[in-house]
């Protein structure tokens, strides 16, 4: 559910307002309202700044090394450390840039051999010129050799490489590629190359020294700046009033802290004007839900967090998406492998990746339950196994038909779940009327299920079928007249066909918990084949491939499971139940960090 809010407007004198900032922060529950107007330069320095300070912690923390946390850094020695950083960073990318070219340029010098330069300038100076050549082994003629002063100097495959002397201005009839005449020694060339690489061994030391010693400098000046940057953009979005002497401040709170702010203006004296926000206010959305709900919310902020004047959807789609999910992976083996995994992670795991581990074993669950039903175990058709243990599940497991149908089934409770959701929320907001055409969508289409299908009560679903389409004709916009609400009715009606293509698209279930069956027998099938290759390499080469196919199985299998429920949610759940979503986060001013 999303927390209500109610908003304040606070009236500070000048000479109070500093202090009133800092003991608003203190309290951590004030979403300060943005107003309109481009960022001043110094907030786009601060914003600058983090990201830098971001940067480098990321590039700081993977590197391995002992700790030295005893030194006593400051957030002001971790902005140094942050400086410093990226300043030698930039000469660090310079120096491997420099690097590759020596490298590649000696490679190309490497089979003309260590030459003095000295001394080939001193030859041209005489009249006498060094000329360099290289031709395909094949294309090399040993006639040259007679009609020029010529030496092989490299003869490796492919090419063979040989210098010619001749005059300074003679011209050379030799049809092989000519080189020019190098300009840098291939032993200043390595000794160049070696300075380069020295000074990037100093410098990636110099890194390791910083994760070492100063990662929780720079983690505390990362603190500060956001702190900093924090009451910087408040004061950006703070108006003036009477010339200057007194600061209006608006924002909103969660009613549920609204004594204690208010507590704190009185204690203060300081004025405020507090009320219900209106939906064109744009109150920051705050959610609650229940431990299970709430594991599910990383998921919906996906795609978008929901406007204050609806419903937030988590606690809805949660369920779904968890049977979805074991609806694709659809083998019980997998689901194991996820529960079991997740489980012993979660034992070392940091308490801000527990809540995702604790969603991987629920998913993993529902995989589990799913393998049961779809009769699937690591690629085993367990309703062919012949195995004692299963008789007693048997009759739960499904073939493929009995999938393809419980697929279809569950959009269709997905979307007409959906309408109901629509149905109530139109109500609450707007009044029943507003209700009444999302009724009639779930009249027709419970009709239509009865005519086309089910064939419980034909003539009463005639009835109820022309029932929901009036109520579709006549109901989908109160406010419009009769015209108006026939024209929009028509064309409501012709949307029938988008909530067919809708429940269609739940087919995706059925085939990907299908396809990753399949993928899975051919793994099983490939490795009992190579069982038989000897009595030693044979029961290897099928542990390694049960092993790796099964992973790959598993990976890809995953992905697939989350994406696709993802976007049932996202597209056909979301839209049929009225979800238009463009809430922003609520993110009070606090001296700690918040993801809120």
């Amino acid at each position: 559910m999303i927390v209500p809010m109610r908003k304040y407007v606070f009236l500070v004198h000048r000479s109070e307002y500093a202090d009133f900032l800092l003991g608003l922060r203190d309290m951590g529950v004030l979403h300060v309202s943005g107003q309109e107007g481009e960022p001043s330069e110094e907030l786009l320095g601060g914003i600058e700044l983090q990201k830098e300070i971001r940067e480098t912690l990321r590039a700081l923390r993977p590197r391995q090394g002992p700790r030295s946390p005893d030194l006593h850094l400051t957030a002001r020695d971790g902005l140094e450390i942050v400086r410093r950083f990226h300043e030698e960073r930039k000469e660090l990318e310079e120096l491997e840039q420099e690097r590759h070219a020596l490298r590649t340029e000696t490679e190309l010098l490497h089979p003309w051999g260590d030459y003095d330069i000295a001394r080939l300038e001193q030859l041209e100076r005489a009249g006498v010129r060094v000329r360099f050549f290289s031709a395909p082994e094949s294309d090399f003629q040993s006639s040259w050799s007679k009609a020029y002063p010529l030496e092989v100097v490299h003869s490796g495959r492919p090419d063979v490489h040989f210098v010619v002397l001749t005059k300074t201005d003679d011209t050379v009839g030799i049809d092989a590629e000519e080189w020019p005449t190098p300009t840098v020694s291939l032993s200043e060339l390595e000794e160049r190359t070696a300075h380069v690489e020295r000074r990037i061994e100093s410098l990636e030391a110099r890194f390791d020294q910083y994760a070492a010693s100063g990662l929780d400098a720079v983690a505390s000046a990362l603190r500060e700046t956001e702190r900093a940057h924090q009451l910087n953009s408040v004061v950006q979005n703070t108006r003036k009033e009477a010339e200057g002497s007194v600061a209006v401040l608006e924002g909103f709170v969660p009613e549920n802290r609204s004594e204690e702010v208010e507590g704190f203006c009185e204690a203060n004296e300081i004025a405020f004007l507090s009320g219900r926000p209106t939906p064109r206010d744009a109150p920051p959305i705050l959610l609650e839900n229940s431990p299970f709900a709430r594991l599910f919310e990383p998921i919906g902020r996906l795609f978008a967090l929901p406007s204050y004047g609806e419903m937030d959807l988590t606690p809805f789609f949660a369920p779904f998406f968890m049977m979805f999910f074991g609806f694709c992976l659809g083998d019980a083996g997998y689901g194991l492998v996820l529960v079991v995994g997740a489980t012993i992670w979660k034992w070392r795991a940091e308490d801000e990746h527990v809540p995702i581990l604790t969603l991987v074993q629920i998913l993993g669950l529902a995989t589990i339950v799913f393998g049961i039903l779809t009769g699937t175990l690591f690629g085993i058709d367990l309703l062919q196994a012949d195995w004692a243990v299963l008789e007693s599940v048997r009759a739960l497991m499904m073939d493929s038909d009995r999938v393809f149908r419980l697929a279809l089934a569950l959009g269709l409770v997905q979307i007409l779940f959906g309408l109901t959701l629509r149905a109530y929320r139109r109500g609450r907001q707007f009044g029943g009327q507003h209700a009444v055409s999302s009724v009639g969508w779930i009249i027709l289409i419970l009709s239509l299920l009865d005519l086309g299908l089910l064939e419980w009560a034909t003539g009463v679903s005639t009835w109820t079928a022309w029932t929901g389409v009036v109520l579709i004709l006549f109901f989908n916009d109160p406010e419009e007249g009769l015209l108006g609400r026939l024209g929009k009715g028509l064309w409501e009606l012709y949307g029938i066909t988008g909530i067919f293509g809708d429940l269609l698209s739940y087919i995706r279930l059925f085939a990907l918990g299908i396809s990753s069956a399949i993928l899975g027998f051919v793994v099983n099938d490939v490795g009992l084949q190579l069982w038989d290759v000897g009595p030693v390499i044979g029961p290897v080469l099928f542990l390694f491939v049960l092993v790796v196919g099964h992973g790959l199985n598993l990976l890809i299998a995953s992905l697939g499971a989350f994406v696709h429920p993802m976007r049932l949610t996202f597209v056909e759940f979301y839209k049929n139940a009225g979800f238009t979503g463009g809430g922003k986060p609520y993110r009070p001013l606090s001296a700690h960090e918040n993801h809120a």
